[in-house]
């Protein structure tokens, strides 16, 4: 079996140690990318020629007639990354290929940085340190522990799911909004499903994990906005097109809300935009999935994926033609 790698070796060695080479190499023949940079579309038709088996990443090129023509037995592509939008193509579907990404290596990383916002923010820590650096000691009135709020999901992919996951560790109660789950399968998940408003009245964190889609376009307008509590923390580690910043920027120069957003629209936000002004907004770039060392997760993710096709079993990433217009 022949597998061919198609970043550039600069990207390539970010995410597959020497350890996940070995292992891809105890699985086939790894053809490799030696350059610096991701490959043009004719390199992509070099580096596929007679493969079995594609992993491809952020910044590759679309897997288009025109490459996979150099790869007529190609069977399975592995993307080591999130959305498979920028490299799938048509004519992959219609050779049959399958298709696998790393999305729930990077919804690990990104519920982990959710429930540290929420940990955190809830704890007052971030007007505290502040406080403190500034030679205030011990004013901890809005202080509140991980137990007895309710803490709204909305979006139960991948990310949303593990972030439920670790919740289950807290003694709280978990809302969720997402139209495609049932009411049977939230029970399972140990949430209770709510309607979006009802959600956002009743919950003391809002953790947002939805696509960027047209049907998801700034689902948090003004209106659902002023429906959340007082003293309610946002988090965004999703994507900035969810909500209307704008709005968003107006609640919260009321003070009533805390918001910690991990993403923007676009991002960077722009120098003077006010989300960077003021006090109850957390901003960080981007680096809720995997970042440095958690991309050896991704990695982790497409030989567990490559030994489950050899071995017939299901794959864990596995995206589906019919599913592309819900993907972000």
């Amino acid at each position: 079996m022949k597998i061919a790698i198609l970043q550039g070796k600069d990207k390539r060695e970010r995410i597959f140690g020497p350890e996940h080479l070995a292992q891809l190499r105890e699985l086939g023949e790894v053809v490799l990318n030696e350059d610096n940079g991701n490959p043009s579309e004719e390199q992509a038709r070099t580096l596929i020629a007679g493969a079995d088996v594609a992993i491809t990443s952020w910044g590759c090129c679309a897997l288009t007639e025109r490459v996979l023509e150099s790869a007529p037995n190609l069977k399975l592509v592995l993307h080591a990354a999130g959305t498979v939008k920028p490299i799938v193509t048509e004519a992959l579907w219609q050779r049959g290929v399958r298709v696998a990404n790393a999305t729930e290596a990077l919804g690990q990383g990104v519920a982990e940085t959710a429930l540290g916002f929420t940990i955190v923010s809830l704890k007052d820590m971030w007007r505290l340190s502040r406080e403190t650096a500034a030679g205030g000691w011990g004013d901890g009135s809005r202080v509140r522990e991980v137990y007895g709020l309710t803490i709204g999901v909305v979006g139960a992919g991948r990310a949303g799911s593990h972030y439920i996951k670790l919740l289950r560790q807290f003694d709280v109660k978990i809302a969720l909004y997402d139209p495609f789950v049932s009411e049977e399968r939230a029970r399972e998940m140990g949430a209770q499903k709510l309607e979006l408003e009802d959600l956002l009245r009743v919950s003391d964190v809002v953790s947002i994990h939805l696509p960027s889609l047209p049907e998801t376009y700034h689902m948090f307008n003004a209106d659902r906005l002023a429906m959340m509590k007082d003293d309610c923390v946002l988090i965004n580690t999703a994507r900035g097109s969810v909500i209307d910043e704008v709005a968003l920027a107006a609640e919260l120069s009321k003070g009533r809300l805390f918001a910690c957003l991990d993403v923007t629209d676009p991002e960077p936000p722009e120098v003077n935009h006010p989300l960077r002004a003021l006090p109850n907004v957390i901003l960080t770039p981007h680096i809720a999935g995997a970042v440095n060392n958690g991309l050896g997760r991704i990695a982790k993710a497409v030989v567990s994926d490559l030994r489950a096709y050899l071995e017939d079993r299901p794959l864990s990433g596995e995206v589906r033609a019919e599913q592309m217009h819900l993907l972000a």
